[in-house]
Order: structure tokens, then sequence, then C-alpha cells
């Protein structure tokens, strides 16, 4: 994750419940580190969960927690979640003007392995309306690749994009950031096709050879600005904002029973089946997505793009994967959020994120999620936005 002007907090969460099978210490997700780490009492969830202690500036992997397995006497690994925050402090010409702190929480559910990623970025793009933030969740299916490969490279393509344009007049508005988005979405895509066209393309799973080009990742990206908001969709995961107490979507999930995408999808030769829900080809629960080459032409890496004013109204933005949408409602999302902002809510992170609720909501609302049986991983991240 890179480096980025705002103070950066990272501290371990533990968000397990324990439900995940045992595993031998040697078999990390990426989520996890390898590096040695002191064994710690396991807990069931509670407020008393969010334990922490201090790790170096701007580390990305947790370790993870260790545990006995009685029936045989071996050490096994039990998931944590990553949790991070930025507090933008006072505004100067290395600081944030756009945010008023922000904050994600990203953690491994009741899945085996972990394929979300996320990235925040302060600062990546200058444009016409000055200086942008960046903030995405990617999730990835059949393997993480695809999401960690947008989560190290995206915002890096939306910057040169954004560079780009800057140096043949620049622009403003939705068909602008349309067809700046479409291209660095385009863009990454490429790049995946040519690292499996390189050799790079397969990783070993057990006696498994999976190739880059069945694997794929949905991707939400939000750009905060002064004076807009500019989210570019591609998949099911999905950005809200509140605004004067409302919810206001910011991106619309592609799924394949959404009767513009199965039209879509159709008119290129595809089907969508019903196969534990519906799916493109009876395969992939999502219509759009980076990656998946093996079902092109039928999903596209082509994102939806919505462009919003800022009003002093704005309150804070939402943005996470599936794991929290498929069982949290954009309104109650919302509600716990600006109930946290407000102080109806008791906080429990540590002294490090005084200031900051973000990394707080993000919390929260992953640990509601767990609570409410989501059977994936989530990754949340919330934006706080400065009124006025």
């Amino acid at each position: 994750m890179m480096a980025s002007a705002a103070t950066y907090s990272i501290n371990t969460c533990f968000l397990d419940e324990g439900k995940n099978k045992n595993r031998n210490i040697n078999e990390v997700t990426p989520c996890e580190t390898t590096k040695p780490v002191t064994p710690v009492k396991e807990s069931k969830i509670d407020d008393q969960d969010f334990k922490h202690q201090n790790l170096e500036k701007y580390s990305s992997l947790l370790p993870p927690s260790i545990s006995s397995c009685s029936d045989k006497g071996k050490q096994v690994v039990t998931p944590l979640g990553i949790i991070e925050a930025g507090i933008d402090g006072e505004e100067d010409d290395n600081k944030t003007l756009t945010c008023k702190s922000h904050g994600m929480m990203s953690v491994i559910g009741r899945r085996s392995v972990m394929e979300d990623a996320v990235t925040m970025v302060l600062g990546v793009a200058v444009g016409e309306s000055g200086s942008y933030d960046f903030f995405a969740v990617y999730d990835g299916h059949g393997g993480a690749r695809v999401a960690n490969a947008c989560r190290y490279r995206m915002h890096q393509l939306v910057a040169k994009e954004v560079e780009k344009e800057e140096r043949v007049g620049g622009g403003k508005g939705l068909e602008y950031w349309e067809k700046l988005m479409g291209a660095c979405f385009e863009k990454m895509d490429e790049e995946l096709v040519i690292h499996n066209e390189c050799g790079g393309g397969e990783v070993e799973i057990g006696k498994e050879a999976l190739s880059i080009k069945d694997m794929g990742s949905t991707a939400v990206v939000v750009m905060v600005g002064k004076e807009e908001v500019v989210v570019a969709n591609c998949g099911d995961s999905r950005a809200v904002m509140c605004r004067g107490g409302l919810v206001v979507p910011l991106s619309h999930d592609h799924k394949p029973d959404r009767p513009d995408e199965r039209e879509r999808v159709e008119a290129a030769g595809g089907r969508i089946i019903n196969w534990n829900g519906s799916r493109v080809q009876g395969v992939l629960a999502t219509s759009r997505s980076i990656g998946d080459h093996y079902l092109k032409p039928f999903v596209i890496s082509e994102p939806e793009v919505t462009v919003s004013e800022r009003t002093e109204s704005d309150e804070f933005v939402v943005i996470a994967t599936d794991g929290l949408w498929d069982v949290v409602a954009n309104e109650t999302a919302c509600k716990v959020v600006k109930k946290l902002f407000d102080g109806q809510l008791k906080r429990r992170l540590p002294d490090e994120f005084s200031g900051n609720c973000s990394a707080e909501a993000a919390a929260k609302l992953a640990k509601l999620a767990m609570a409410r049986g989501s059977r994936d991983n989530i990754s949340v991240i919330v934006v706080q936005l400065k009124k006025g």
C-alpha cells in the first residue's frame, strides 16, 4: 500500500469467531504474515475483541494468532483482520483537502482464503478541480491475484491518465471521467492479458495449476475531490453516500439478472443461467469484472461512472465489497456510521485513533456483517467528508 501524506496507524483487530477450519501454521492466506508471532488468547467476538499492538508504519500485513489443535497437537492459524486509518490533521500543501478522516477494515471472515484487496492513497492525482484522494475495494474470485494486481496498479494508472489529460487541456464532468476511467480499467485488464501471455499467468495450488485467465475481480474506485466525488464501478462491490441524513447510491451492482445487463450479455451471445443464483454462463455471479478472460465478451471490464457534485450536506461515503452488502442494507450501514459520528455509539478502538471515527465505523460495519452471518471476505472503507 502506498504511503501518503496522511498520518496512518495500523493495528490488529480480532474479528474471527473461530469457525474457520484449523490450518497448519505454514498455510498462510494473503492477509497474513509469515513472521513469528507470540501466541495470544482467543475469545469470542465482542467489543473487547478490538485488541491491538503497534506495527511499523504502512505495514499491509498482520500477524495471525496461534492456537493449539487438540486432536493433532499442532499449532494452527486463526485469520485476523487489517485495520488502517488516516487523520488529516492541519490542512497544508502536503495534506488532503477533500476529507476529514478515512479508515478501513478488511477481514477474511468465514472464508478459508482472503481474496479482497483495498487501496487508500491521498493526493493521487491533481486535475482541473484540484487534488483527488483515491479509495478502492477489489473483490477477487478464483484467486486473489487479480484483486492484488488492481490494488498495486489501478491508482497508478489513474494518476497517469489524469496527468495525460491535463497535458492536452484537462476537463471535468461525466463525459471526461467516463473516458478516463474506462481507459484505466481497460489498461488494467490488458495488463493481465500480457502477464498471462508472458508466462506469469499460472499459480500452483496443491497439485492444480490455475491460470490467471480464470481469475477476476470486481472493482469500485472512488475519487474524492474538493468539488466532486467520482465513482467508477465494475461488478457488485458498492459505494454509497450519506447526504443530509439521506442515503445516496453512488454505484449500481452489476448482477446478471439486472435487465440491462442480461440484455447486453445475451446480445453478445451469452446466457444467464440460474445455478445457485443468476450467473453468466452458469458460472459467474457478476456480469462485469476485471479479468475473467475466459468469459469474454459476455463479462466486460467497462465501468459505470457517476459524478456527484459536493455539497455542504455531504457527510460520509461507505465503500465495501459484497461481504458487507449481502447482509447489510445501504440504509442500515449509513445509520450505523451516522450514529457513531454523532456520538450515539460507544467507541472501542484504541487511543491511537483519537479523532478518527472512520476506522471505528469501518470496524463496526465489518463486525455487524460477521454477526449477521456473512460468508464472504469483508472489506469496508469509510471516508468522512469535510463540510463547506
